[in-house]
């Protein structure tokens, strides 16, 4: 069985590993486009001798542009490639561009699509990728679902008779790299177990706007705790132009690559974020999460009482920390950490009924 796998961005990469490990181990033939969404060393190819992928087949160098023209240009490239290659199936990973140019490139000739982590909804259409990921998993042909919410969302559109609950494979890879996390890492940052909060910011409407990204900003500083913020390109240029003030509680770092970030999320008192899957990986590492945005697709966090939503430019991130009391439960919502297995065997099905 050929498989293409379409990534582009550091969340792809982390769910590419362990699929491909899957893939290759079942002797299936698995090609790699990057679409080069993340590009720079920190961004991607530092991720990519983390996770022990092969290097991409195919690089397309997009890097950054506008929604349309970005999504254009991946479009572009990926239907050239397919076309040459024509694999039994296309794989698109998460809620990117690259998630959407690869299923509509596919879907335009007529190549079988899977999307893995189907299912999530913010219910924010302002969100451009609440659109990326709704219109995929209407175009694609089989669905990987990560959680019982996701599942239920893809009932009420319809979409139940192509989706299966698999679920996550970012529970896979912590299983895979959890014995590799060495807690010395924390000396190169000067911290402790337990001493500091980890924080990330990189969605447009928590940095492009100066208001909201002072407001987050001066609500991380209240804590009284050290905070690791390893910046994201887009974070810190914004920083950079309106040159904002970064309090001496805060330690701006470098992005960091799989091992290390994984390391610091494991160890941190807290974590405070604007993601999607590092709202995911704190559930699984049993820390507690603060979610810096007015809604998350990883619901079954908040109903677990392991996230809190703290509301941008209304709520109080230090009263939410002050406030949590650690639940009573920890549930396996997000599977038995085979959820790879799982999807390589059932694309293998279809494509031999």
């Amino acid at each position: 069985m050929q498989i293409t796998c379409i990534v582009g961005a550091r969340p792809q990469f982390i769910k590419l590993s362990p699929f491909l490990k899957a893939a290759e181990a079942a002797n299936h033939d698995v090609r790699i486009i990057h679409t080069g969404q993340h590009y720079d060393d920190e961004m991607s190819d530092a991720f990519f001798r983390d996770l022990e992928i092969k290097s991409p087949d195919l690089n397309l160098n997009i890097g950054s542009n506008s929604q349309a023209v970005q999504t254009a240009q991946m479009l572009e490239g990926i239907e050239i490639d397919l076309l040459k290659n024509k694999p039994d199936w296309v794989v698109v990973f998460g809620d990117t561009n690259s998630t959407l140019a690869g299923s509509l490139a596919a879907a335009k000739i007529n190549i079988p699509t899977a999307h893995i982590e189907a299912g999530l909804r913010s219910f924010n259409r302002e969100m451009p990728e609440e659109i990326n990921r709704i219109v995929t998993d209407h175009l694609s042909d089989l669905l990987f679902v990560p959680s019982d919410e996701g599942m239920i969302n893809l009932e009420k559109e319809g979409l139940a008779d192509k989706s299966i609950r698999t679920g996550d494979l970012m529970a896979d890879i912590l299983e895979t790299f959890r014995t590799k996390i060495k807690e010395n890492i924390l000396d190169k940052f000067g911290v402790k177990k337990g001493t500091y909060c980890l924080l990330t910011l990189h969605r447009p409407a928590s940095v492009d706007d100066y208001d909201m990204l002072c407001w987050m900003i001066d609500q991380v500083s209240q804590t009284d705790k050290t905070i690791l913020f390893p910046a994201h390109p887009r974070t810190r240029n914004a920083i950079k132009n309106n040159n904002i003030k970064i309090p001496n509680s805060i330690k701006l770092i470098p992005p960091l690559g799989y091992l290390e970030f994984q390391t610091l999320q494991a160890k941190a008192f807290a974590i405070l974020t604007d993601s999607g899957g590092v709202q995911k990986e704190a559930y699984l590492w049993k820390v507690p999460c603060f979610t810096l945005r007015t809604e998350t697709e990883w619901t079954e966090t908040i109903d677990s009482g392991w996230n809190t939503i703290v509301f941008p430019g209304k709520g109080n991130l230090k009263k939410a920390i002050e406030d949590w009391e650690k639940p009573n439960a920890h549930s396996n919502l997000y599977g038995d950490g085979k959820a790879s297995e799982a999807m390589v065997n059932e694309l293998y099905r279809k494509s031999n009924p």
